[in-house]
């Protein structure tokens, strides 16, 4: 597994409830500036300093190098294929097809993005391969409980590149790209044992409440998805910058460079994940448990210990679970959630004593520790003949030992002590 690097976005902001009061909550909808939702295509420069951010490219390029991805899935769609790329009129008709409530305009930039991905199949065939096998329904179904709009399962695309234990520069982490602040707010557990911001379910949960409450500030979905991106205190800014106006198009300049590219990119995400087969790309196969389970934890419990007991890779236990910084499960304190493939969940049962008892070191805590009143020596000893002037002080500081211990090994009451007096000093073990 790479080292938490998978990260596209990293201005994911910090947050508060009380702060969303400050946020203007009447911002308008695209239609107030004479366009149409279904049918704005923009068409001018929006932006000559406009680059792909660099964390972006990265963040897919190593997706292919990942250690459990190159293991988990089969991608075969791509090998020897001429790539191909469209007009921008088939790639505007395209969008304006696709059954959403937010709306996908059309630009140069958005065209830039959409064959970006054209040009990367491999990465968008794993994405397809882990998101359709694992985590779109865990979204889908998430987004449907709360009544958002399904093709928000796409952000996570652009956030993560579908990387759960992805941790970004700033800080952010998991597939959803939480602060930790904006993650507590959201009552997700943050600490040097669990992270739920990595866990799918409890994250995806917390990123769709978020939204929720983003949407009810603005009633724009492009300005909520700005503002996931950089925080209600930038959207704020862009809108009191351009004096006012409330459409993510016409506030664009006013925007964080990253926000810039933030729509965009989302736009061409949601476009690449429909249309794939149109550019000769399809889903990787996965080889990745899809059937799963889950059982609650009230012992503490290591992944390396279910791994060799059960003969699950731990990369696949790892997968599965997040959530878990040290792989440790500290069911100990509360009961956690360990997802295992279901074919699994009656073998962790029945070999339930055997788990906790294999390598028992990996999960033991000191309970008591008293430490001993003095240092241990060996039995071997020196004298240290005294010379005129010194004091016990000056002697227990060349040795690394006490005056105390001097004077007991010695049977002196005082710390007089006469020149040519040999003393005995023990040697530390």
């Amino acid at each position: 597994m790479k080292k938490y690097r998978f990260v596209f976005i990293i201005c994911f902001s910090l947050v508060s409830m009380p702060f969303f009061a400050s946020i203007p909550t009447d911002t308008a909808v695209i239609a107030e500036a004479g366009i149409q939702d279904t049918d704005i295509i923009v068409t001018d420069d929006l932006d000559s300093a406009w680059v792909v951010p660099s964390d972006f490219s990265e963040s897919l390029d190593e997706l292919l190098h990942d250690w459990y991805v190159e293991r988990s899935l089969v991608s075969e769609c791509s090998k020897g294929i001429e790539i191909v790329t469209y007009s921008d009129s088939v790639y505007i008709d395209r969008l304006q097809k696709l059954p959403y409530i937010i709306p996908m305009p059309f630009n140069t930039i958005v065209g830039k993005m959409i064959n970006f991905y054209v040009n990367h199949p491999q990465t968008v065939e794993y994405m397809l391969g882990l998101g359709e096998a694992y985590y779109f329904p865990i979204f889908e179904t998430t987004l449907s409980k709360y009544k958002l709009p399904l093709e928000l399962k796409y952000l996570p695309v652009i956030e993560s590149a579908l990387n759960a234990r992805a941790v970004s520069h700033a800080g952010a982490g998991g597939l959803w790209q939480f602060m930790v602040s904006t993650g507590k707010i959201y009552n997700l557990e943050v600490n040097s044992l669990v992270d739920e911001r990595c866990d799918p379910i409890k994250a995806t949960d917390a990123a769709v409440r978020y939204l929720r409450d983003l949407y009810n500030i603005y009633h724009d979905w492009h300005l909520v998805i700005a503002a996931y991106n950089c925080g209600p205190g930038n959207v704020a800014r862009a809108i009191r910058y351009s004096g006012g106006k409330k459409s993510y198009w016409e506030i664009y300049p006013f925007f964080p460079a990253e926000t810039r590219s933030y729509v965009p990119i989302f736009i061409a995400a949601n476009y690449i994940m429909n249309y794939y087969q149109a550019h000769n790309i399809c889903p990787a196969k996965p080889k990745i448990t899809t059937a799963t389970d889950t059982l609650m934890i009230r012992d503490r419990v290591h992944l390396e210990q279910i791994s060799e007991v059960l003969a699950i890779p731990i990369e696949e236990l790892r997968f599965l679970n997040p959530q878990y910084r040290q792989d440790l499960i500290p069911g100990n304190i509360k009961a956690y959630p360990l997802v295992l493939p279901f074919n699994q969940l009656g073998a962790y049962i029945g070999n339930h004593d055997t788990i906790l008892a294999y390598h028992k070191e990996l999960v033991e805590q000191p309970g008591v520790v008293e430490p001993p009143k003095e240092a241990v020596y060996q039995s071997g000893f020196i004298y240290h003949k005294v010379r005129q002037g010194q004091t016990l002080g000056e002697i227990a500081q060349k040795y690394h030992v006490t005056v105390s211990q001097i004077k007991r090994w010695n049977g002196l009451n005082g710390t007089m002590i006469r020149a040519g007096k040999k003393l005995k000093i023990y040697k530390k073990g």
